[in-house]
């Protein structure tokens, strides 16, 4: 059997980052350590740390009562506010926003000062997007589907600033801004999708093409993850996502020719390289 891994799969620069930096707090703080949301999705890595001694902070609710304590802002970064709590508190603050989420933050707060309605292009829900629409204001808008858009509540002559979830599937982002260029708005697009994840998408698309079944491995709540499988399901029907090895069936592969893997973002090289040689062990 052939089986091809993606070069792109696993840890991306912002995550990496993120992990690292919650690792070296543990090796010198003379202070609790917390993580405001899981410092990724993947539960393998999140279990680790709290064996550790890190607490996930749940909850804006809960994030007020901490004080004397070290707080990491995940990878996923989080609204202007967060940061004006903390500070408030008095409570040391350790940034891992991905470099990529934080350039969106400035241009969105610099565009709605600018006067223009800013949309974001992602899922309302993500803590990613979350994080952004908190650099915004009241009119900031967030828009997943092309049925969002008729119902928007824009005004005739509004100028638009359109920005995109960094994991937010490339050509769904290219499919929505034309629908917004259609109405005839003043906007101003900002393609702000990581390359990371572009290059990620376009392989994934690429390898599933061209095998007989394809796995994507990675946190159930990962937003990239769950878009791989969408992209990779497109190319090929026996596309199976799984979280870890001891999640893959090896009945699901054991009458084709050729395998593909990949992983997103939030995926330890460890647990791909463990699925990797579970599939060549048995086939």
């Amino acid at each position: 059997m052939k089986v091809i891994v993606a070069k792109t799969a696993g840890f991306c620069f912002g995550v990496k980052r993120a992990v690292d930096q919650v690792y070296r707090q543990i090796a010198g703080a003379d202070k609790p350590v917390y993580t405001y949301g899981p410092i990724i999705h993947n539960e393998q890595v999140v279990k680790d740390l709290e064996e550790k001694g890190v607490r996930v902070i749940g909850s804006e609710e809960e994030l007020k009562s901490v004080r004397d304590a070290i707080v990491v802002i995940r990878s996923h970064g989080v609204g202007k506010h967060i940061y004006e709590l903390l500070e408030k508190n008095g409570v040391a603050v350790v940034d891992a926003t991905c470099p990529f989420v934080k350039k969106i933050h400035r241009i969105v707060e610099e565009q709605q000062k600018a006067g223009r309605r800013v949309i974001i292009i992602g899922n309302p829900n993500h803590p990613e997007v979350e994080g952004i629409r908190g650099w915004g204001d009241e009119r900031t808008l967030v828009v997943e589907t092309e049925d969002q858009i008729a119902g928007l509540p824009i005004s005739e002559g509004e100028k638009l600033c359109i920005v995109a979830q960094t994991t937010f599937n490339y050509n769904k982002f290219q499919d929505l801004v034309e629908k917004f260029e259609k109405r005839g708005y003043d906007i101003l697009v900002l393609n702000t999708i990581c390359n990371a994840t572009q290059e990620r998408q376009v392989e994934a698309r690429r390898i599933a093409s061209e095998v007989d079944a394809m796995i994507v491995i990675g946190g159930r709540n990962s937003s990239n993850t769950q878009k791989l499988y969408e992209i990779c399901r497109e190319e090929c029907k026996n596309t199976y996502f799984i979280q870890t090895k001891g999640d893959f069936n090896p009945e699901c592969v054991n009458s084709v020719r050729s395998v593909g893997i990949t992983a997103g973002a939030s995926t330890p090289n460890q647990i791909i390289e463990e699925v990797h040689t579970d599939v060549r062990i048995k086939f």
